[in-house]
């Protein structure tokens, strides 16, 4: 489905480029849902917004993103907006606030369908209505504005009009964040169901939270710094884990039924790295408790370390990918 080559995206400022996306390789399968994870600031959004949108300080400085055998990095304006919405498509990250206020939903779909060639209205609100009983929203809401929709209602709104013409690849950006757990899951849920009911072929799901990807995930992605630090199944991720970052990672989660003043949380030591001038070698090497003498001078390469299971770090051996 989706097959990523060294895709180098950087940010222009006054002062030089931010390095948010350096040398990233991956593929996303047709059927599976692959999670990436990391920290605020790794890159995992810029990644995937990449994909999709790219708009200015936001440059693209090298390597390729084939998506069904084009290549997105080098599409036109005209050829990525024929594309956006059908093919590919994006719940972002902040789904709530991303409905225009002024609109009716119906209004907003409207919209939608019309720029990729629909022309007869009452069709639209016909599969408007229908994908709105799929998400257990009332017919009504169709003729209501964002405003007067609760946070939970907004973000299945969202995942209507996201998925409404039946995108192949549709990528999801930390859409449960601002979420209670209960409409994490039904989101969860949803996103499931979509796959099930064949609107959506594959799925990129972004979050900080891992445990969620335990939840969704076929294959995890761990990026650090704008670097690939660990990949492979969400089983071998989350029980084995082998890159410093992941295991760390995993560890700063709360676990159910343990209290604070028998076993405390453990963070992360130190602050994540400036990616407008990164250190050589390793970049987590300034935060890592395992950090040998070669980290802070070698980028360690992404070597195999079991089956589909690949990680970056001067402590393993192993093939290269």
């Amino acid at each position: 489905m989706l097959t990523v080559e060294n895709l180098r995206i950087y940010y222009a400022t006054p002062v030089g480029h931010v390095k948010a996306v350096d040398g990233v390789s991956f593929d996303v399968r047709e059927g599976e849902v692959f999670g990436i994870a990391g920290e605020s600031g790794c890159g995992k959004s810029t990644l995937v917004h990449s994909l999709i949108l790219r708009k200015r300080p936001m440059v693209h400085m090298g390597g390729r993103a084939l998506f069904k055998g084009r290549d997105l990095m080098g599409l036109s304006e005209g050829e990525a907006r024929r594309i956006r919405y059908t093919e590919l498509s994006i719940i972002p990250q902040y789904a709530m606030n991303a409905l225009n206020p002024t609109k009716k939903i119906r209004d907003i779909v409207w919209d939608l369908a019309r720029e990729h060639g629909y022309s007869d209205r009452e069709e639209v609100e016909r599969l408007l209505r229908e994908r709105l009983a799929m998400v257990k929203l009332s017919p009504s809401v169709a003729g209501m504005y964002p405003v007067e929709l609760s946070g939970g209602m907004r973000q299945r709104a969202t995942m209507v009009v996201s998925t409404l013409l039946n995108p192949d690849l549709l990528i999801a950006d930390e859409i449960t964040s601002a979420l209670d757990v209960t409409t994490q899951r039904v989101v969860i849920e949803l996103l499931h169901h979509f796959m099930e009911e064949g609107i959506v072929k594959s799925i990129i799901f972004v979050t900080h939270d891992l445990a969620i990807l335990d939840k969704i995930a076929d294959r995890i992605m761990v990026m650090y710094a704008g670097k690939v630090v660990e990949i492979g199944p969400t089983e071998e991720i989350i029980n084995n884990p082998v890159h410093p970052y992941t295991r760390l990672l995993l560890n700063s989660l709360p676990r159910m039924g343990v209290q604070y003043r028998k076993q405390k949380l453990k963070g992360i030591p130190g602050y994540p790295i400036s990616l407008l001038n990164p250190p050589k070698g390793c970049r987590f090497h300034t935060r890592c408790p395992r950090a040998i003498e070669k980290c802070p001078d070698e980028e360690p390469p992404l070597v195999r370390v079991g089956k589909d299971h690949y990680a970056a770090c001067h402590l393993l051996g192993g093939e290269g990918q």
